[in-house]
């Protein structure tokens, strides 16, 4: 028998904890040993109690929830799952913690919600499951070395491709890693990553500020241009790319794709149509299957593709599900990534050279 998933639950707010309480317990796989209103409380539970997961509320007295979550990646790294409230204050704590090391993040439900912290459990479970919290790889005693880092050519000219990129849980910091090795004069790049509306215009600012491309949340009819990167707003539209002849984001209406909206599919399958051979496809760390068929339609198309490697992802769904259907051309850690993008969109790569 499988043993059940120990989860330690950290909010002021007792109603919020019963919640809380209530959802992880209809789980038959799920056990909420311990509960604890503040940080203080939070690290005597964890000593005595020794959870697998951490449910950690954003906003605590005496000390919020990202300086908590900063000292648990320093001193004793574990799964944290961030509960936030759906706002833009929300959203830039979530963000600053997922790049900490926070797990995912999940909203507070509003006021009437039908179905309060739906997906909860299933996102406790894979945390479980999770190699964020292992120890770093040690040969001779001593943590393997990094990959060095990359950094464009002074003389790197862009292909005329189109770069398309999908992510979920743990992309946050996967799409930090590849997308700051990018040039000023990148090829025009799109993203589609999991995450609540109120969450992907922070997102992209804080993307802005990091990378030497432009970055923005998309908009309905933005033109793609070289050096500039387009995040897919969250909320009800999936992200496509149209026109051939000067290429856009199109907002589109539709249902969830995967139980996604936006959807990974979605995008890959209008670049695949849209560029064909003339595109790369990278597929990051994300819970599911959403991307692996449009990943595959790409490659079919032509396309460079791309998957995250099982050791450097969060979660080896997504990229997983896309290497065994064919879909992946390279599969690579996550600090090879940026390097590899790089050499499939200049004016020789590979690609170009048989074409």
């Amino acid at each position: 028998m499988t043993a059940r998933t120990r989860v330690l639950v950290v909010d002021d707010s007792p109603t919020m904890r019963s919640l809380i309480r209530a959802v992880l317990r209809s789980d038959p796989g799920i056990e909420v040993v311990g509960e604890a209103a503040d940080a203080l409380e939070a690290r005597s539970a964890i000593k005595q109690l020794n959870p697998d997961v951490i449910t950690l509320d954003v906003e605590m007295p005496n000390m919020n929830g990202i300086e908590f979550l900063d000292k648990i990646m320093k001193l004793r790294p574990m799964p944290v799952i961030m509960v936030s409230t759906l706002t833009q204050r929300g959203a830039e704590a979530t963000l600053a913690a997922l790049e900490i090391g926070a797990f995912d993040c999940i909203g507070k439900p509003l006021p009437g919600d039908p179905q309060p912290f739906a997906g909860l459990a299933e996102t406790v479970k894979a945390a479980a499951r999770s190699q964020r919290h292992l120890p770093e790889p040690v040969v001779g005693g001593q943590p393997v070395a990094a990959a060095p880092a990359y950094s464009a050519p002074s003389d790197y000219q862009p292909a005329r491709k189109i770069i398309a990129i999908g992510a979920s849980t743990g992309g946050v910091e996967a799409l930090i890693a590849v997308l700051t090795k990018f040039p000023a004069n990148c090829p025009p790049t799109v993203i589609t990553q999991h995450m609540p509306a109120t969450f992907t215009k922070s997102f992209a600012e804080r993307l802005n500020r990091l990378c030497a491309p432009q970055v923005k949340e998309a908009e309905d009819g933005d033109r793609l241009e070289i050096g500039r990167i387009y995040l897919a707003p969250g909320g009800d539209r999936h992200m496509e790319i149209s026109n051939p002849t000067a290429p856009r984001c199109m907002l589109v209406e539709g249902g969830p794709v995967n139980g996604h909206r936006p959807s990974v599919d979605v995008m890959f399958q209008s670049v695949a149509r849209l560029a064909g051979r003339k595109a790369v496809g990278i597929i990051l760390t994300g819970m599911g299957r959403d991307g692996a068929a449009g990943l595959l339609e790409m490659h079919k198309a032509g396309a460079t593709t791309i998957g995250q490697n099982e050791k450097t992802c969060v979660v080896y769904g997504m990229p997983r599900v896309a290497h065994e259907i064919g879909a992946v051309d390279f599969q690579l850690p996550l600090n090879q990534i940026g390097e590899e993008v790089l050499k499939s969109t200049t004016t020789t790569s590979r690609k170009d050279r048989v074409a």
